[in-house]
């Protein structure tokens, strides 16, 4: 725990002023190649969500007849996981990264950081303020960092344990399954509210804001999308004299089915690439009286200590919104995405360099270090483990 003993002042300095000039050579190369990226990866995620959703719908034309349940179920199947993909890349490589203000050199008015809106019942705006200024700023400090465990969670012996930690094994899930909705709530700090620290007046702006934007999300894909599929079984249930009514409302109830996967994959995916760059083993934490008067050089020592990596390929950093290299996207929060992979293994060669961690590993590592600091600090004790080499 802590900021490296075996650094001087200087070579701190030193190594940010190195990390400086990283940032600084890819910012200045940002360009036609980077444009085209975000540009096709928007064209894709839309031709998915849209491709999806038709698919769902054609699947309706087996449900008059009540006639081929398996390739009904496998066509909807099938349209279900093109939507979830989608919402997967609308949340994690462009919404996430565009309201980080990674896109914002292209002054394109629809791809702005302070006009996005995700598709995601947490509205940005409240996002925006919880996770770009909180917790990228005091990243993995105690008291000033609100995703340490989330206020529900004891993922640092640091923590003190008590009593509610034993169900966090159950809240995991939950929060696992019901992602959006916590991320929706997070700016609001519901642990504050029922401790009293916060009262309800001073968080009411918060929830109105919470309310519009989820019944927005809801009417749109519990309502508004059933409705339509609902709407299109009726010309084939009149033709073949079936129950019209009976037809459409297991219409209405399949798409919404069928919406309802497509979220819970975006949540579960979005849950396991957060956590795993956030509580493996080997990550480090912080106190208020360490990163007292922090110069950026610490700064950027804090966030390489705090944040871990995943490895894998194109694709899956692409559906990870690159949050498989949270370590850059930590020290440049604001560098286009595209270009974490190109400067990977520079910060790593310069944190080997300077003898400091860079924690990467498989998902499998970083998801079952993850999973058992979650079920071992569910009890008292516990113990840091090292970095594995």
């Amino acid at each position: 725990m802590g900021m490296p003993t075996h650094l001087s002042n200087a070579e701190i300095e030193e190594f940010g002023r190195e990390m400086d000039a990283i940032r600084n050579e890819v910012m200045d190369s940002r360009g036609a190649a980077d444009r085209a990226y975000i540009l096709s990866i928007i064209r894709w995620q839309r031709s998915l969500a849209l491709g999806g959703r038709i698919v769902m719908f054609l699947s309706l034309l087996l449900l008059p007849a009540y006639a081929g349940w398996p390739q009904f179920l496998a066509v909807l199947a099938l349209g279900a996981a093109m939507l979830g993909i989608a919402k997967i890349m609308e949340n994690m490589e462009i919404g996430h990264n565009v309201m980080h203000a990674q896109w914002d050199w292209m002054r394109d008015p629809q791809i702005q950081s302070n006009t996005w809106e995700w598709d995601n019942v947490c509205p940005s705006d409240q996002w925006k303020h919880s996770h770009n200024v909180v917790h990228h700023t005091w990243t993995n400090v105690f008291g000033k960092d609100p995703d340490i465990g989330y206020g529900v969670l004891r993922v640092t012996p640091q923590q003190r344990w008590k009593p509610k930690y034993l169900i966090q094994p159950i809240t995991n899930f939950f929060l696992n399954i019901w992602f959006q909705w916590g991320v929706a709530v997070h700016d609001v700090e519901p642990d504050k509210l029922l401790s009293g620290e916060k009262s309800v007046a001073s968080v009411k702006h918060l929830l109105r804001g919470i309310a519009k934007k989820a019944a927005r999300q809801l009417l749109k894909d519990y309502v508004l999308w059933p409705a339509l599929g609902a709407a299109l079984t009726v010309p084939a249930s009149m033709a073949l004299q079936l129950d019209i009514s009976q037809i459409a409302l297991l219409a209405f109830l399949w798409i919404a089915g069928g919406n309802a996967i497509a979220n819970l994959m975006r949540n579960v995916w979005s849950n396991v690439i957060i956590f795993c760059g956030h509580f493996p083993s080997g990550v480090q934490h912080f106190t208020k009286a360490e990163v007292e008067g922090e110069t950026r050089a610490r700064w950027y020592v804090r966030q390489l200590l705090g944040s871990c990596n995943i490895g894998g390929g194109k694709l899956f950093h692409i559906l990870s919104g690159n949050l498989s290299h949270q370590i850059e996207h930590h020290l440049f929060p604001d560098m286009p995405s595209n270009r974490y992979p190109e400067v990977s293994p520079r910060v790593r060669a310069l944190a080997a360099r300077y003898r400091l961690p860079y924690n990467t590993g498989s998902l499998t590592r970083q998801f079952g270090t993850t999973t058992w600091t979650i079920w071992r600090l569910a009890f008292p004790g516990g113990q840091s483990h090292a970095l594995n080499a």
